[in-house]
């Protein structure tokens, strides 16, 4: 069913009977995709005076642009979602996104916002990395177009995914330093506030680091040549980057390119979100499950609910401004934060991982044994990560205490009566006070052979069953 939000959006509550969720579908007659400044996904423009000339350029013809991901790691994380959600509306709005893994640059390392230098990546580790990220990739956009867009909207053109090392593979060092090193200013490349932090530390930078603008200011001139890619988003952590390649390719071609930074996603103190700050919340689900993404946006403060509803759904404006109008009134249902987390794990995870995320919830928090029962070992294993998994023989008249033991629950005989007397013992979520409660197929194994133990309030022991 439809329901009218006002004359330019649409929003399509689907049941597909595994999952039911809103699903934006806004028609994006509008190229101009400087219409973002109103959610806040823009924080700068380079040149700052072209506004007027970059919106001309997205109304006359669909762009093309692109954003650049490092692999760093085998997956990407929340940080770098808002760029990947801010490709997502480039697309929606009849443009062509590329996608540039750094499979070179990653090799020597960014030094932006970086107090020293990084630890030096096995070439086999990173070719590992490169294709991972480019699966976190292609499975965003996939889930995007299969259950965030109408294909009524119109046909979106397929996110195209490089990787640089393509083109430096077989590059001349010599050539290279002579056709492209020769349009780099070294003042205008001293003076980036990336350079000079680390100009200015006790660890210094090397060679190395300092030439990692001149590899992505290249990017933008091969893919402008190749691609006619005249625009790049990045963090604002990028802006140094960005205006290299503005000025290696204005220099050398006299085309006109332009650049878009982002606000960065930090946390309550300002820390940025990443590896190196050991808070990451990945995309991958073998990093971070999709319960552990829903988790981390349904627990979303009240003063920052509305502008993450802004960055990380497609819902419209005025639809937040309802939404946020009903999350005033009823804060304790936590509306906004519900819609925020599933939008988010349904693109990320798609439809299955939605559906995990909530049977997760139910278990934890609603004590729903019907959740439970669905659950896998494996996803169990996620969501109590580090609780010990026990495998166990089915024995007639095995009683709650004896499990207990089998399961290795406790330290002594007399822990065990003395706790589960006094209530601290429950399987599947249910307190179990009569230590000689026989174990019964149902109730206390669950229909996928499992059972799940927990003493006291956090800790969880996984009895799996064998046939």
């Amino acid at each position: 069913m439809y329901s009218r939000m006002n004359a330019k959006y649409l929003v399509r509550l689907c049941s597909t009977g595994k999952a039911t969720f809103y699903r934006p579908c806004r028609f994006y007659s509008n190229r101009n995709i400087l219409k973002l400044y109103e959610r806040g996904m823009f924080q700068d423009m380079f040149p700052d005076t072209s506004a007027q000339e970059i919106v001309d350029l997205l109304n006359k013809s669909p762009q093309c642009v692109y954003a650049g991901f490092d692999p760093t790691a085998e997956s990407l994380h929340v940080g770098n979602l808002l760029v990947l959600m801010n490709l997502l509306h480039w697309q929606r709005s009849g443009h062509q996104v590329i996608a540039l893994i750094g499979g070179a640059t990653g090799l020597i390392g960014d030094p932006s916002h970086r107090l020293s230098e990084r630890v030096e990546m096995n070439k086999l580790l990173v070719e590992d990395n490169v294709r991972s990220i480019m699966n976190n990739i292609q499975t965003l956009f996939e889930n995007h177009k299969k259950f965030l867009w109408n294909d009524k909207q119109g046909k979106l053109k397929p996110v195209i995914l490089v990787n640089n090392i393509k083109w430096y593979s077989n590059l001349n060092v010599i050539d290279f330093v002579r056709t492209v090193g020769k349009w780099f200013r070294l003042g205008s490349m001293l003076s980036r506030s990336s350079v000079q932090s680390r100009l200015n530390s006790d660890t210094g930078m090397s060679f190395t680091e300092f030439t990692y603008q001149v590899f992505q200011a290249y990017d933008w001139l091969h893919l402008l040549k190749n691609y006619d890619c005249r625009f790049q988003i990045g963090g604002n952590d990028q802006m140094g980057n960005i205006n290299s390649g503005h000025d290696l390719i204005f220099r050398s071609t006299h085309e006109k390119v332009y650049g878009l930074t982002l606000p960065l996603i930090t946390t309550e103190g300002g820390q940025k979100f990443g590896k190196s700050s050991g808070n990451a919340v990945w995309l991958s689900k073998h990093k971070s499950s999709s319960f552990q993404l829903y988790q981390f946006f349904i627990r979303s403060k009240d003063a920052d609910v509305e502008q993450l509803l802004k960055f990380f759904t497609f819902l419209s404006l005025g639809e937040i401004k309802d939404l946020m109008q009903k999350h005033v009134e009823h804060p304790e249902k936590r509306e906004a934060q519900r819609i925020l987390a599933e939008q988010v794990t349904l693109l990320v995870h798609g439809e299955d991982g939605l559906e995990a995320a909530r049977r997760t919830t139910a278990v934890l928090y609603d004590n729903s044994i019907e959740s439970l029962a669905k659950m896998t070992a494996n996803d169990l294993i996620q969501v109590f990560d580090g609780a010990p998994v026990i495998e166990i023989l089915p024995e007639p008249g095995i009683t709650a205490y004896d499990l207990a033991i089998k399961a290795k629950c406790f330290k002594t005989d007399k822990d065990a009566m003395r706790i589960m007397a006094a209530g601290g013992f429950s399987i599947n979520q249910q307190k179990i006070t009569n230590i000689s409660e026989v174990i019964t197929p149902g109730i206390h194994v669950l229909p996928n052979n499992l059972t799940l133990i927990r003493v006291g309030k956090k800790n969880y022991h996984i009895v799996k069953w064998l046939a």
